[in-house]
């Protein structure tokens, strides 16, 4: 199996369809080969950053819920075995998020490449000896 963790910034990306470079486009290829991981958190940034865009007039109501619909149909599988204390260490460590280091502890755990967008997560990631999706941010 192809898996790899998605961050909710690629599926925003995806479907808001911004400009995010090759990591977005990476992740869209290899999605299509496997299943992505993420964490149970994942499925509220994800309909958040859709409540911002509906907020701000980039996209409608009625959009929102087709986008939603439609990311349920793609092999997306929620983590329901997240190391907590690690998440805390590797959050401390790498001065993450708490939510950012659910990432990354469920990749490494997994020994599953990251996808994001995110440069502090896609540092983070590099220093524990993760591979990323789509490789260095901004190439």
């Amino acid at each position: 199996m192809n898996l790899f963790v998605l961050d909710a910034s690629i599926a925003l990306a995806w479907l808001l369809n911004e400009e995010a470079g090759s990591q977005a486009d990476r992740a869209w290829l290899r999605l299509k080969d496997g299943d992505a991981l993420v964490p149970r958190l994942w499925h509220f940034e994800v309909r958040n950053g859709l409540l911002v865009a509906m907020r701000r007039g980039r996209i409608a109501r009625d959009a929102s819920a087709q986008l939603l619909r439609a990311l349920e149909r793609f092999p997306i599988r929620t983590d329901v075995e997240p190391d907590l204390e690690t998440a805390f260490d590797l959050a401390d460590r790498h001065r993450l998020t708490i939510y950012d280091a659910a990432y990354l502890e469920a990749a490494l755990r997994n020994a599953a490449p990251l996808a994001t967008l995110d440069k502090a997560l896609a540092q983070a990631a590099a220093e524990c000896g993760l591979s990323l999706v789509g490789g260095r941010i901004g190439t």
